[in-house]
């Protein structure tokens, strides 16, 4: 076997114990406005690779004496089962059981820590071929050296459950790689076929549950430092309000206060017990100036489609000059409000600081990016600033930069200690930086045949991953418009001769950030919304409608396949039997189409969702337990976020501030039934996280059309009485 390079032994590799967007610097070019839209249909499609070390596996893996191996993970693992998914791809590569893997999260001090973060429906994507090769040279790697110490050919080896063998004789993979100094790493072996697997494919259990369920995995909130004291912030207590005047006297005199800090970026106190912190916090006397004062009517004023800079996004024919020359045109216009992350664990970190060396624990997407993060705002090395991502109590798009993150490293700079610093549940609602609300605007013509001949969608969003970690500067100059407000937005029926997609974009008086399936929600429900009002003006079923609008290239039969397959599994009827209705909507994501179809029916003037089918595409699916838990658990968010979830702004105050006002789909507006149909149309994995959020609102909708007459516009979905 022809050897690539060798490297020094890494002193992790054996342990008693378990503990992309260069492709858009196009130059001046990017001005062009047929360029740009090029970029941003590239960007609609794209399955952007990791970005880390895949050439050394030793960064990756750790062989311990107990004949486990540990992976460190560059994606994290809050809740969505990744974890489990690269578990069975390094139990099949490194022929290792199951049960012999320990996946762990790469800190930053890894070279395997991703540049990116943990988003976008993209781990499996991005590790399912750096993975199976990483594991796969490794296995090599460990057989090599099994091979001297046995004194046979490694053509002679075979390897079961991470135990080599040689006729008689045999070795574990601890006892293979114990004392080696030298490693030699070679080409990348061939990889099995994935038809042989014996985990991936098949539904095995999440490698976390035990820890999950028992009580000991840790999560942010849980981690801890010998000697830990306590912070709490003071936070603006309406939009834009800045301090003018603090008087720090009282609380430096509280019980168990060690420093009040009023500090370039914060005002805060760290204290030794939570409680003393919180009543220390209190005791701070802050005027605050706030130069406007904002109401929910401005807000919607600003995103509104026509207000801002417009981005033609996607152009095909002259949908403008079809719009004059036809008379009857169909215009509906959409919203959506505000949306809060509302995931269960608040943000914060737990950091020590030893002059300018930092260690941070805490739940977040992006731990590099986190580490980039303290590095801009302290001046501090990033390599010296170390970070390690803790399971997360929900991510959703919430986790990424964070304002506790660098209060805990200040207060431990400057006492001495390490320090704890969260949001309370109202500081995080009032500190979440929100779904922006938006404004979609819908035209469309037909054809004397009730054919489509021209569809244009407007879409008006706050920022979305404008805002983020997520995306590289350079690409914010490049695409021009925020590809998070528009995920989605494009219009996926390709036989449409005339078709126009605009995105406008605009500032609002504060954050507004990534909310899982960033734009998918807001835009498939507007775009399938109309479509299917398009579908009863032609007065043709709108399954069929919709099949008769898409192209018969590959993505084209992926989506044909996958509505097919909800309608049918399903028993679609466009009527309504027995007082309930059936709606259907489709949408394709991260190169995932799903299709849902929504059993509705209206029960005390309230709309009551019985039973949703949802039929996805996403290729290669690694364990169909976790994608069905995922599609499960994406729809009913999605629910809960049509039928219920609204942030608004009241005399400058972001309300609500607790879950009770802030209204959530529980148990009882839950689907009895949800049947999931997956298909495999590529032979690699595709992204599953968010796609099933996309059709939910508009398949609910256009089942109360049915039902009604009613077309509801507005998330959340009420009917008019």
């Amino acid at each position: 076997m022809q050897e690539k390079k060798t490297v020094s032994r890494r002193n992790f590799l054996v342990k008693s114990s378990i503990g992309t967007l260069g492709v858009f610097a196009l130059g001046t070019s990017v001005g062009c406005a047929p360029i740009r839209r090029g970029i941003a249909g590239f960007a609609n499609t794209a399955e952007f690779p990791y970005q880390g070390n895949k050439k050394d596996p030793m960064v990756w893996f750790e062989v311990t004496k107990e004949n486990k191996v540990i992976l460190y993970s560059p994606k994290v693992e809050m809740g969505q089962g990744i974890f489990t998914g690269f578990a069975q791809i390094v139990a099949d590569e490194m022929e290792v059981n199951i049960d012999q893997v320990v996946v762990r999260n790469a800190p930053t001090t890894y070279a395997n820590s991703d540049k990116a973060v943990t988003g976008g429906s993209l781990s499996m994507i991005g590790l399912w071929q750096p993975l199976r090769e990483l594991a796969a040279t490794m296995r090599e790697m460990i057989k090599g050296e099994a091979a001297k110490k046995l004194g046979v050919a490694v053509s002679n080896l075979s390897v079961k459950d991470g135990v080599i063998s040689s006729s008689n004789k045999t070795m574990t993979y601890a006892e293979a790689v114990q004392g080696v100094e030298k490693w030699s790493i070679p080409q990348t072996p061939k990889l099995k076929n994935p038809k042989n697997y014996k985990y991936v494919g098949k539904p095995v259990p999440r490698v976390d549950l035990n820890e999950k369920v028992f009580g000991t995995a840790i999560f942010g909130m849980d981690a801890t430092f010998p000697n830990l004291i306590y912070g709490a912030l003071v936070h603006p207590p309406s939009i834009g309000a800045q301090a003018r005047k603090i008087d720090i006297s009282t609380a430096e005199k509280m019980p168990g206060v060690v420093k009040v800090f009023n500090e370039k970026h914060f005002i805060g106190v760290a204290a030794n017990t939570y409680i003393e912190a919180e009543n220390a916090k209190r005791a701070i006397k802050v005027e605050w100036q706030v130069p406007t004062v904002w109401q929910q009517e401005d807000i919607d004023n600003i995103i509104t489609v026509g207000n801002g800079k417009d981005h033609v996004i996607q152009k095909a024919g002259n949908a403008l000059k079809a719009f004059k020359n036809n008379e009857d045109v169909l215009e509906l216009e959409f919203r959506s409000p505000l949306g809060s992350h509302a995931q269960m664990e608040p943000c914060g970190a737990t950091a020590s600081a030893n002059g300018d060396i930092v260690t941070i624990h805490m739940a977040t997407q992006g731990p590099r990016a986190m580490a980039k993060y303290i590095s801009k705002k302290l001046g501090i090395k990033q390599e010296n600033i170390h970070v390690t991502s803790q399971y997360l109590g929900g991510g959703f798009g919430r986790r990424q930069e964070d304002i506790n993150a660098l209060a805990a490293t200040v207060m431990s700079q400057k006492t001495g200690k390490p320090v704890k610093c969260f949001f309370n549940r109202q500081e995080e609602f009032q500190n979440d930086p929100m779904r922006p609300p938006t404004h979609n605007v819908l035209r469309g013509t037909l054809t004397s045949d009730g054919m489509i001949e021209a569809l244009e969608h407007q879409v008006a969003s706050g920022k979305v991953v404008f805002n983020s970690t997520f995306l590289p500067g350079i690409a914010r100059k490049v695409i021009g418009a925020d590809p998070g407000s528009w995920r989605g937005g494009m219009i996926q029926y390709s036989d449409i001769p005339n078709i126009r997609t605009v995105c406008w974009m605009n500032d609002l008086p504060f954050e507004t950030n990534s909310w899982r399936s960033l734009g998918l929600l807001a835009n498939t429900f507007a775009i399938e919304s109309f479509l299917d009002e398009l579908a009863i003006k032609a007065k043709k079923d709108p399954v069929q409608f919709r099949l008769a609008h898409i192209s018969d290239d590959e993505a084209g039969e992926r989506l044909k396949n996958t509505i097919k397959a909800a309608a049918e599994k399903a028993n679609y009827k466009d009527e309504v039997v027995n007082g309930k209705a059936m709606g259907f909507a489709c949408s394709t994501d991260v190169n995932t189409p799903c299709a849902q179809v929504a059993e509705v029916s209206i029960e005390n003037g309230q709309i009551k969702v019985h039973k949703v089918t949802c039929a996805l595409d996403a290729g290669l699916v690694v364990n169909p337990d976790q994608v069905n838990a995922q599609c499960e658990g994406a729809l009913t968010m999605g629910l809960s976020a049509v039928m219920f979830e609204r942030m608004y702004i009241k005399d400058n105050k972001i309300k609500p501030t607790i879950y009770g006002p802030y209204g959530m789909a529980l148990m009882k507006h839950a689907p009895k039934e949800i049947e999931v149909v997956l298909l495999e149309g590529t032979g690699t994995p595709g992204g599953i996280g968010e796609p099933p959020l996309g059709p939910i609102g508009a398949a609910i909708a256009n089942a109360v059309r049915r039902l009604t007459g009613q077309r509801l516009t507005e998330i959340p979905l009420n009917l008019k009485t």
